[in-house]
């Protein structure tokens, strides 16, 4: 386990990762289409990862990284030792037409488990960040989820169209009935810190990649809350899966809903 001081050295990479997007201008930043329809990269998702793979290769030497983009010292992969996940931009459509909902997430792991998580909006200057054993903050301020049920609060979902067959669209009316509303922001990690910081109920995303959760798992663990796959079964950081979060019997609701639509 790293310590508290190691921690904050962290969290400071990834603030000045945060900088490098807040500064950058999305009319400028050169687009790189990737596999399936409306997935995208940009020239500033690799300067941030690159950016940040450098900052922590000196840090932290041997360990391993799991990022979004294709750049030098990303094996992809789990390590026996630490591993760093990273989506440097979160939200690159969102960036990409100046949306201003985008964010640096950066996950780590030891072995097979999620130890600490960082979330950075830099357009709002949100820092959430966990360590495990140790709780869940935004901006330095300790975070405690109310274990609410969904019909008392929103509920955000994630999709899309490089996945094809999203059985999410199948649910949607149920979840928006049983809930004060619903909502897609195009930033899964912001809107699983959402769940953290209380403004979210629960998400859920039919198909994520491990770079998009890992972060925010452990910061919704952290303040009370519960992520897992669809089926209850916990999260994978080896691969894409499932991811239903929120408060405790929201999530539960919500697992009802999918397993009556199956």
């Amino acid at each position: 386990m790293i310590s508290m001081e190691e921690a904050k050295i962290i969290e400071g990479f990834v603030y000045e990762a945060g900088q490098i997007l807040l500064s950058a201008k999305p009319g400028e930043a050169e687009v790189y289409k990737k596999d399936g329809p409306a997935n995208f990269a940009t020239f500033f998702d690799v300067k941030i990862q690159e950016f940040l793979i450098g900052k922590l290769s000196e840090r932290f030497e041997g360990a391993g990284f799991f990022g979004e983009e294709d750049t030098q010292g990303n094996a992809q992969k789990v390590s026996p030792g630490y591993t760093f996940f990273i989506d440097p931009i979160d939200g690159t459509t969102n960036f990409m037409f100046d949306y201003h909902n985008s964010c640096v997430s950066l996950g780590l792991s030891e072995g097979n488990g999620m130890i600490g998580g960082w979330v950075y909006d830099p357009y709002k200057d949100r820092m959430f960040s966990a360590l495990r054993g140790h709780g869940a903050f935004l901006n330095g301020i300790r975070l405690h989820i109310e274990n609410r049920p969904m019909s008392e609060g929103i509920v955000a979902f994630g999709c899309a169209r490089y996945n094809e067959g999203d059985r999410i669209f199948s649910v949607l009316k149920e979840l928006f009935m049983n809930s004060l509303s619903l909502r897609n922001g195009g930033s899964a990690a912001i809107d699983l810190c959402r769940i953290a910081a209380g403004s979210n109920i629960a998400y859920v995303e039919m198909k994520i990649q491990p770079y998009d959760y890992a972060a925010a798992s452990v910061i919704i663990e952290e303040s009370g809350g519960f992520i897992g796959q669809a089926d209850g079964s916990p999260i994978t950081i080896d691969g894409p899966c499932s991811i239903v979060a929120g408060t405790k019997k929201a999530a539960s609701q919500i697992r009802g809903i999918l397993s009556g639509a199956q």
